[in-house]
């Protein structure tokens, strides 16, 4: 068991969890991930790990209520438990100079490139940060990304804070302002979103690097779920990835695979609401 020793609402739907996990902790590195059992009997989910405090034996994980595993975690309070956490799983960020690195990050996406900023910096890097959001409550983790980088540029769909329009609109204008050459572009968030980031960064030629999400299972590579194409070739996002060249990866077809369980995912959240076990999201 995973001792939660802080919980708290980063946005609506999106829970910030502080796990006891001293050996994940230790072994953690930016671009690694967990998969996580809240409970016995359930789906087993891949999250990010949004921080690692070594020190204190700690792991951060951002879960945006989606089903009905996602609802259990939400519902989790400081000194709860979860009874499952394995990893630290896929292959690290490359982390070197590139001089001016920009990560874009949309919604529960922004926990990815959190890790990944403070990597970044520590090697030297000219750290910019591009979040967006639905609105400005949907916007998250402007302060702790604030305390690490050079830049950052909230974008918000409605304009009601920072940039008012999508993440591509502020990632083009900071490309074109930019005194200083991008040296490569990290993004993480909804696979339009990341697919429209790749398709700015291409005519351009800036190196771009995608964190996938797709369905997962094992962690391993056995089971085969989490298959991507990667420029015509099947890999596995659990242990060839999380993270491929944006410019290589089939967006549709990872797009396609995400629909493929809907319906199971609709009745299992609608079953769990008759059981009465979602707390209120607000």
């Amino acid at each position: 068991m995973f001792l939660i020793r802080e919980a708290r609402w980063l946005a609506k739907d999106v829970r910030w969890l502080v796990v006891e996990s001293p050996r994940i902790a230790a072994r953690h590195r930016a671009g690694h991930f967990v998969i996580v059992r809240p409970v016995e009997n359930s789906e087993r989910i891949p999250l990010t790990v949004a921080d690692a405090d070594r020190v204190g034996g700690t792991i951060t994980l951002v879960v945006q209520r989606v089903g009905a595993t996602t609802t259990r975690l939400c519902a989790l309070e400081r000194g709860d438990s979860i009874l499952d956490v394995v990893g630290p799983l896929g292959k690290p960020t490359e982390i070197r100079n590139f001089g001016h690195a920009v990560l874009v990050g949309g919604g529960v996406g922004t926990a990815v490139i959190h890790p990944q900023a403070i990597a970044l910096k520590q090697a030297g890097n000219r750290v910019s940060a591009i979040i967006g959001g639905r609105s400005r409550d949907y916007v998250i983790l402007e302060e702790e990304l604030s305390a690490v980088c050079d830049a950052v540029y909230p974008c918000t769909d409605d304009g009601s804070y920072g940039y008012a329009g999508l993440v591509t609109g502020k990632l083009a204008e900071l490309i074109g302002d930019s005194a200083e050459q991008v040296g490569v572009v990290l993004t993480a968030g909804p696979v339009a979103m990341m697919k429209a980031v790749a398709a700015l960064t291409r005519t351009p030629g800036i190196p771009t690097i995608a964190s996938l999400n797709p369905i997962m299972v094992d962690g391993t590579g056995m089971c085969g779920g989490c298959r991507v194409m990667i420029e015509g070739t099947m890999m596995f996002a659990c242990v060839d990835g999380p993270e491929f060249d944006a410019h290589k990866v089939d967006f549709d077809e990872l797009n396609n695979r995400l629909r493929a369980y809907r319906a199971q995912e609709k009745a299992s959240l609608e079953h769990l609401c008759r059981l009465g076990l979602n707390r209120s999201m607000d």
